[in-house]
């Protein structure tokens, strides 16, 4: 045993889970906002290496995920608004670095607040952030902690981005997720994992995020897409994902740092994150297998994507409940999720809003069925598994930490009220503060309808994820010029074109009224008033292909 003079013993100085974290008398340190002086001691020895170790790999493997939902949302967008969103993405990592550092940590996790909403500024600039056992778990120090929470921040903040999909402007979004990972998450945090939120104390069962995370990401992405309004949908004309194979890469990285988000939630190498990170896999797997076989019925066809996005909607109802359910329970969990995610997806058609990346259905409803699940198959015998929670108690119920599996039908309640409360904050305060910011001069959360045609790559960004020579980036609008003739002479009608009339139109200047003005009257002049390619004869399509075709030939040899 080692000790300072005229002080109490402390830890042994070798590592063992005989003594979990810190000792009781630590705040007798040479520091005590620190945890101690490194200038004369050893602040790691009261935390295991390997513990320390996992924690900082977890919190690399969550970072992964944001390019990974850049990568997934580039993959469902268009080809000419792709870079756009994996921008977005990572550019809300960069602000929320920054807000976490200045003062977001601190509102999120500092102990000295009483108020059970938001912290104080205990914390400001990592402040009284080093050796001292950490906010979350006597596991890990708190400079680790909020290392690896400022992830969790991040990972949220890039979720959102999906509502910006096609039409939004990106520097209004990045205000946007500076003010609203102040003012919706870092609350949210604060009611679910620090000591003094209410939810910590009224007993909720949060494992890595429903509330925070996933419904926090789910409801936001929600009301910015409401702000923002809908595309124009003579533009989403046989809309489609641009490019699977990106939705899947990007869905691998996700559940590659999932397993990091998730596991890494115990706060330490031990036997709960394993089984956090077994649930995680169980609940990914039986809810990608519940959707393509939804989809499956209907088109008779396997879909990758409907794979993707089942697996990422078990994922998340993994978040909340990986830490407290069953195995045999995250089975049930995935096919339920599955089944209703899917059917979440239509949601958006009856309130007519436009949340193009799905985010409130595999994310903000799969948030909630976790939630609930672990009211319904949360137990003690996997809170215990840290080897830090044995025997914890529902500070509410006075019961195990548990919810109807071993006889706590209270915590259903305590789950619903924590729904309820996370849900309406976080759609009203987004939806909030996406409208003031888009009052503020210059920060117009969409852009031009002109914009939106020639995607929001060329005038956000200047770059592109891909450059074509022969073929414009929106498809739909690549045409031979009008200038070139046919052999007859005559300019080559819109009929006989690729793509749609209107939108070649637009690519020239004119406005969108404009265009289609000037493609009813192309129409007219060229005797078909209301014909399209698609509704003549089979041999004249294959014959005004075939002209067109020999055209593009001989331009390109020109």
């Amino acid at each position: 045993m080692s000790s300072f003079a005229g002080q109490a013993p402390y830890a042994p100085d070798y590592a063992s889970y005989n003594w979990t974290g810190a000792p009781s008398n630590f705040a007798l340190a040479t520091n005590q906002d620190l945890g101690g002086n490194s200038h004369t001691e050893n602040l790691n020895k009261w935390y295991q290496s390997g513990d320390q170790a996992y924690i900082i790999v977890a919190s690399a493997m969550v970072l992964v995920m944001v390019p990974g939902l850049g990568f997934l949302y580039s993959g469902l967008a268009r080809r000419k608004s792709a870079l756009s969103m994996i921008w977005a993405c990572m550019g809300s990592l960069s602000v929320v670095t920054f807000q976490w550092y200045f003062w977001g940590y601190s509102l999120a996790f500092s102990p000295t607040a009483t108020n059970g909403f938001i912290g104080d500024l205990r914390y400001f600039g990592l402040m009284n952030t080093l050796g001292a056992p950490s906010p979350g778990s006597p596991l890990i120090p708190g400079l680790l902690y909020a290392f690896y929470q400022m992830q969790f921040c991040a990972v949220t903040a890039a979720i959102v981005m999906g509502a910006v999909a096609e039409r939004g402007r990106l520097l209004p979004a990045m205000v946007f997720t500076f003010i609203w990972a102040t003012i919706v998450y870092c609350p949210l945090a604060c009611w679910a994992w620090n000591v003094n939120g209410w939810g910590y104390k009224y007993g909720v069962m949060d494992y890595a995020g429903g509330g925070p995370v996933e419904i926090g990401s789910g409801l936001s992405a929600l009301a910015y897409s409401m702000v923002l309004g809908r595309r124009q949908e003579r533009m989403m004309l046989n809309f489609r994902p641009h490019n699977v194979s990106l939705i899947l890469l990007g869905t691998v990285f996700l559940w590659f740092g999932w397993l990091g988000f998730n596991g890494g939630s115990a706060f330490g190498a031990n036997l709960r994150a394993t089984m956090a990170c077994w649930n995680s896999n169980l609940a990914a797997a039986f809810a990608a297998i519940a959707w393509v076989i939804l989809d499956w019925r209907l088109a008779r066809k396997w879909s990758m994507v409907g794979w993707c996005s089942g697996t990422i909607s078990g994922l998340v109802a993994a978040t909340p409940a990986s830490g407290f359910i069953t195995p045999w329970g995250s089975v049930v969990l995935g096919v339920v999720t599955g089944i209703v995610c899917n059917y979440a997806t239509k949601v958006k058609y009856w309130i007519r809003i436009d949340d193009s990346m799905d985010v409130f259905a595999e994310h903000g409803v799969a948030g909630i069925i976790g939630l609930i699940f672990n009211a319904l198959f949360g137990t003690d015998a996997i809170v215990g598994l840290d080897g830090v929670n044995v025997g914890a108690e529902n500070p509410t119920t006075g019961t195990k930490v548990g919810g109807w599996l071993i006889h706590n039908y209270r915590q259903l309640y305590i789950q619903i009220a924590y729904i309820v409360a996370t849900c309406g904050y976080a759609f009203v305060m987004s939806a909030i503060i996406a409208y003031g910011i888009n009052m503020v001069p210059g920060l117009k959360l969409r852009a031009s309808e002109e914009a939106e045609l020639l995607g929001m790559d060329d005038d956000q960004l200047g770059e592109f994820a891909y450059d074509y020579v022969e073929v414009r980036r929106d498809y739909l609008a690549w045409t031979p010029q009008k200038s070139s003739q046919l052999e007859d002479g005559h300019e080559i009608p819109h009929a006989d074109r690729y793509g749609i009339g209107a939108h070649s139109e637009m690519l020239e200047g004119h406005t969108p009224e404009e265009a289609c003005k000037q493609s009813d009257e192309d129409d007219e002049s060229n005797g078909q008033p209301a014909e399209t390619t698609a509704s003549r004869p089979a041999a004249e399509q294959h014959s005004a292909s075939e002209r067109t075709k020999t055209l593009v030939d001989q331009e390109k040899t020109a």
